[in-house]
């Protein structure tokens, strides 16, 4: 049986036509949306979850194509755009009697998170971003030989067919290295997580390539769109952040200002999977961002 975050209900929630996501709810308060990464589900969240909960309502789905939840046939540019899962989660939330909650979003979640920040300012009161750059800015920083730490990103854009099949061919042992090489502390994996994300991810193959797919694609042209009309994310902004902007040469926040007036960048000595390996400061980030909920 598959770990759940204890305390939590699990319902099944449509968001869009033949599409339903996989929630777990608990808590009460005002609401708070948590988004996961890859190549994890939403018992990413469980330490953060349990502790938010005490005073919010907490909601952490899995998204569309990840974990326990729907996994449509990718037809065409939009079935994983980004825009496309951000309505989603609006959906999601205003289906459990929210229109308007704060997000806070890991990895891929986080630029789901982004993307509903740009497109629902009027549904989205805070925004909180764990260890990414929005889109287009990633793109722009990849390059020369500092550019090997993302080759998934340059696999999964290729087109359909070869990705697929290459990962397909050794599923653990591809999502598996990015469990181990991202993390700094493997205890904050325990065993039974990581065969829940494994297995998760190797029952999603198609539907996280075409995830990262339309990264390559759709959602830079939707970003580019926005930078040109000055469009910004309105409302209060936490970006937690490993320190390899300077290992990379370029300065993190300054990128992340330009999309975010109201910023609070904050750079953190962990692993990637900083919900997991540092709970207590994500949760102090978070808490801080909405305080004034």
């Amino acid at each position: 049986m598959a770990p759940t975050i204890p305390g939590f209900d699990y319902r099944r929630v449509a968001v869009a036509d033949d599409v339903a996501l996989h929630v777990a709810v608990a808590g009460s308060g005002s609401p708070i949306v948590l988004l996961h990464g890859f190549p994890q589900t939403h018992l990413m969240w469980r330490h953060v979850a349990a502790d938010l909960a005490a005073d919010h309502t907490v909601i952490c789905p899995d998204l569309r194509g990840y974990g326990a939840s729907d996994k449509p046939v990718d037809t065409g540019a939009d079935t994983y755009a980004k825009r496309t899962m951000a309505a989603d989660v609006v959906s999601l939330a205003r289906a459990l009697g929210h229109e308007r909650f704060a997000l806070a979003g890991h990895d891929r979640g986080a630029l789901v998170a982004i993307r509903a920040g740009l497109d629902h300012p009027e549904a989205i009161t805070h925004l909180a971003s764990l260890d990414v750059l929005p889109t287009l800015d990633m793109w722009d920083v990849m390059h020369g030989t500092g550019a090997a730490v993302g080759f998934h990103l340059y696999l999964m854009a290729q087109p359909p067919g070869l990705p697929e099949r290459m990962i397909h061919a050794a599923a653990d042992v591809f999502f598996g290295h990015f469990l181990d090489v991202w993390t700094r502390d493997p205890r904050a994996i325990p065993n039974e997580i990581r065969a829940a994300y494994l297995a998760a991810s190797r029952a999603a193959v198609p539907s996280i390539v075409a995830d990262y797919r339309a990264s390559a694609g759709v959602d830079v042209e939707h970003d580019r769109a926005d930078r040109a009309a000055g469009n910004r994310l309105r409302m209060p902004v936490a970006v937690l952040q490993q320190d390899w902007g300077a290992a990379l040469g370029f300065d993190a926040a300054a990128r992340w200002r330009a999309w975010a007036p109201d910023l609070r960048h904050t750079t953190v000595s962990c692993g990637h999977f900083m919900a997991e390996e540092a709970p207590a400061d994500v949760v102090k980030a978070i808490r801080d961002l909405v305080a004034d909920l």
